[in-house]
């Protein structure tokens, strides 16, 4: 929707732009509209460096959709494994179509954004498929699709330009790697993969090509990000025991583009990627040691960065994070210059959700424009992650526990349970798993709870409400849990860390 083009009323063309279109943005816009303020989001789309088309709605809620439909797809194929033990047959044998897989995700997404695009309209926001650039206080150059400028200014700006992936800066990286968002636009599989991972999103990714019976290696980098360890070694080991190989203590420090190398117990190549050939990779150990190998996609899950460049935040004077490069805001999320403001995962230091965007959004545009004036809680955040047995966390992990009240002051509550779905194809018996975290002298107030098992997302979220209102392990142990179901675990902890420790050590266990 175009914005008009005629003298604004006011001072200002607009109450409130938006540069950027992510999830915390949108909602801000829709909500300010809705009290009466005169809105215009800029969001240029941009492609990946791979060329991959962006949808409206934000790296992160597109993304998720993807994340939630590669999960599907995994766990739909483990289905299919254990439905013979529940009485299924099958005439025909069951195999995967990567191809109606990518165009049934493309479509969605498409049908997703043009929805949004509708619901904008219709709340009266404006919308332009434009680039912003800060130029001067209170004003926006505006670049559309055909490159022709002109300057807007408004009275208050929010900058909800998101994150994309990162990369290596290695030689190849942005030439011949993909990243998450890259890979549902591929025509054909990726066949033989390396995933270098420092975020939940490789192991979901690498997973989701492992259950389709291809070839995955995953590289770790370092810790990965937001997860407990224990929770992190557990994940692994799941996967390992799934099929995937994981390499340790080493790092890529190169991607090249070989000619005709193609292996012959690949899957079906096209005549395509047969003239283009596979990728070498070099991987340097920790000890400086070099090798060389081929694959025939390499995928990139580092982390994401703030896209916080070539915004104009330098001309006004906008303070961002030297590390991150993420803005710099307060408890009001507004930035180092009054008038503008930053929301989602675009802030520094700050959890990054699109849950939490959404509703950090919405708090802005009512202390701005209504009368409320709650501040955004950003701390206990549940977060998933989409991995093989899912993962959701809520608070501190063990290790941060620790370091804020020390070791002795904090009891970790622990067990393996063995969802009653799984007895029946005799999956996984002590794969899934949860721990609660507390702080003794505070009562043993739950800090921390992990859950890895199916659903674990769902499960948490109720918990999550209880933790907001300081929920302890007393109160924990008299909530009556339901049977039969996996979140009754949670009601049930006598077992300690301390104690599966000293049986461990005395050889009972």
């Amino acid at each position: 929707m175009d914005p008009p083009t005629g003298p604004s009323l006011g001072l200002y063309d607009y109450d409130l732009l938006v540069i950027g279109g992510g999830s915390g943005g949108l909602a801000m816009a829709k909500e300010a509209a809705g009290l009466r303020i005169k809105v215009l989001i800029l969001d240029l789309l941009a492609p990946s460096p791979r060329g991959t088309e962006r949808e409206l709605g934000g790296s992160s809620f597109n993304m998720d959709s993807i994340r939630k439909f590669l999960q599907q797809a995994t766990l739909l194929g483990k289905a299919v494994q254990d439905s013979q033990k529940y009485g299924w047959r099958f005439r025909h044998e069951v195999s995967h179509g990567w191809s109606e897989l990518v165009q049934a995700v493309q479509e969605q997404l498409k049908s997703a954004s043009l929805e949004l695009t509708r619901e904008l309209k219709s709340c009266g926001v404006f919308y332009l498929r434009a680039r912003g650039e800060i130029v001067a206080p209170h004003t926006v150059e505006v670049t559309d699709v055909n490159g022709r400028k002109r300057h807007l200014t408004a009275e208050t700006l929010v900058v909800a330009t998101g994150d994309r992936p990162q990369y290596l800066d290695i030689p190849g990286d942005r030439e011949y790697c993909l990243t998450s968002e890259d890979l549902l636009s591929l025509p054909h599989p990726p066949n033989r993969t390396l995933v270098i991972c420092g975020c939940a999103e490789g192991l979901e990714c690498a997973d989701f090509l492992s259950s389709l019976g291809l070839q995955v290696t995953v590289m770790l980098q370092a810790d990965l990000q937001g997860f407990d360890l224990k929770m992190a070694k557990k994940i692994e080991n799941y996967m390992f025991v799934g099929g995937v190989d994981f390499l340790h203590h080493c790092s890529l420090s190169k991607v090249e583009q070989t000619e005709g190398v193609i292996s012959v117990g690949d899957l079906a190549t096209t005549p395509q990627q047969a003239s283009k050939g596979r990728l070498q990779v070099t991987i340097i150990s920790k000890d400086g040691q070099i090798k060389q190998d081929h694959f025939d996609t390499v995928l990139l899950a580092v982390g994401r960065k703030a896209c916080t460049s070539g915004i104009g935040l330098d001309s006004v004077r906008v303070q961002c994070s030297q590390d991150t490069g993420g803005i710099v805001v307060n408890e009001r999320d507004q930035t180092s210059v009054d008038h503008i403001y930053a929301i989602g995962s675009v802030q520094h230091g700050r959890p990054s959700t699109t849950g939490l965007s959404v509703h950090a959004g919405k708090l802005l545009a009512r202390r701005l424009y209504g009368s409320d004036s709650i501040l955004c809680d950003y701390t206990l955040v549940p977060t998933v992650a989409l991995t093989p047995l899912e993962y959701a966390a809520c608070g501190l992990s063990e290790e941060k526990a620790n370091l804020t009240f020390g070791e002795d002051s904090v009891e970790v509550y622990h067990s393996c349970y063995w969802p009653l779905e799984w007895t029946l194809p005799a999956r996984n018996k002590n794969s899934c798993y949860v721990k609660v975290i507390c702080h003794v002298p505070d009562h043993e107030r739950v800090v921390g709870l992990h859950v890895m098992g199916p659903n674990a997302g769902d499960i948490l979220q109720g918990f999550v409400a209880a933790m907001k209102c300081g929920l302890t392990k007393q109160q924990l142990d008299a909530t009556v849990g339901i049977h039969p179901g996996a979140a009754q675990v949670l009601t049930s902890l006598t077992q300690t860390q301390r104690m599966s420790e000293a049986l461990m050590l005395r050889g009972n266990c």
